[in-house]
């Protein structure tokens, strides 16, 4: 196991951001699907994704996950925008020259030999083009059957991670960014630089930011922190989302018992929810209600200081108060 540094300078912190990727949902979530047994909260997704794949071959898509699950670069190329569509990284896939796909499958499985079904990329570049649009096509299907219809619900768990690590990059800078991100990640200051280390790699490498920045992306299907195995890609890191547990509720929790007497069952319910920052239609779909039904409680609540309001974009974002928090004895 190795250790992959990022050396920060002062411009690549101020220029750290985040974004959204859904083929690298739909890419990670295929080790789900190989191994439940790196998961067991996913269960529930897996089982239905299996019964609806039918003809679909998954027996391709699931060579692409090594005996030690890494997965080719290639197929999560970075995120050209805070929130691209999946066709549009798709596409970025589709414009992979062919020696790098079959570069990256054979890293990705190394020291296996390829699998039967990615043979065609080892022979020649003809070979790799074929494979890297055959994939390409499978997983767009793939995409739309597992992973598109419970977009909503990864996009509502991802969205408050972002809101979260952003709150604390703003109140504590890097140490408090990466201090609870994964056992595996460690910052470390270094006068006017850091170094954001990711250990138990596969492999190993220190790379310099150099103005470039450093892109976050965190995921509900990553088990692991993941950053590019190329050391010169630009710094990013795929990391695993919070929130996670609560991503398959078929219902929003129960509200505490003691709040419904004093601020009746709606707002005892938003009050419960209101543990990470959520916006008005987050809370309504979860509560499936309207959206105005939400607005005339949480003006209720925010008068009542039980709830904060943050503008983040176009979004209003609520959260609990300290007060809420000694109310409610911090239920999520």
């Amino acid at each position: 196991m190795g250790t992959i540094s990022f050396q920060l300078g002062v411009e690549d912190l101020a220029d750290t951001r985040f974004a959204f990727s859904p083929l690298g949902e739909t890419v990670l979530s295929l080790r789900v699907l190989r191994d439940p047994g790196i998961a067991a909260l996913h269960l529930p997704w897996r089982r239905s994704v299996l019964a609806r794949l039918g003809a679909l071959d998954s027996g391709l898509l699931l060579s692409l996950v090594a005996n030690r699950l890494t997965l080719p670069d290639f197929l999560t190329p970075r995120p050209a925008s805070f929130e691209p569509a999946f066709e549009e990284e798709l596409a970025a896939v589709r414009r992979t020259p062919p020696a790098v796909v079959r570069r990256d499958l054979l890293a990705a499985h190394a020291p296996d030999p390829l699998p039967s079904p990615l043979h065609a990329a080892a022979t020649d570049d003809a070979g790799a083009a074929d494979l890297r649009d055959t994939l390409c096509e499978l997983l767009h299907r793939y995409w739309q059957i597992a992973v598109a219809p419970s977009w909503p619900q990864i996009r509502r768990v991802v969205e408050a991670d972002m809101t979260y690590r952003a709150r604390r990059l703003a109140r504590g800078g890097a140490r408090l960014l990466f201090a609870d991100m994964h056992p595996r990640i460690r910052w470390e200051d270094a006068g006017s630089r850091g170094v954001l280390h990711i250990h138990r790699t596969v492999l190993g490498y220190e790379a310099q930011a150099a103005g470039r920045g450093l892109l976050l992306v965190p995921s509900v299907f990553a088990h692991k922190p993941a950053p590019p195995v190329d050391p010169q890609e630009p710094p990013g890191l795929m990391y695993p989302s919070r929130g996670v547990a609560t991503l398959w509720e078929s219902a929003p929790p129960p509200a505490a018992p003691d709040l419904v007497p004093l601020l009746g069952a709606p707002r005892a319910r938003l009050l419960t929810l209101l543990a990470e920052p959520l916006a008005t239609v987050d809370l309504a779909r979860r509560l499936h209600v309207t959206p105005s039904a939400v607005s005339q409680h949480l003006r209720v609540l925010h008068a009542a200081a039980l709830v904060t309001r943050t503008r983040e974009g176009r979004r209003v974002l609520y959260t609990r108060t300290p007060l809420a928090d000694a109310l409610t004895g911090g239920r999520a």
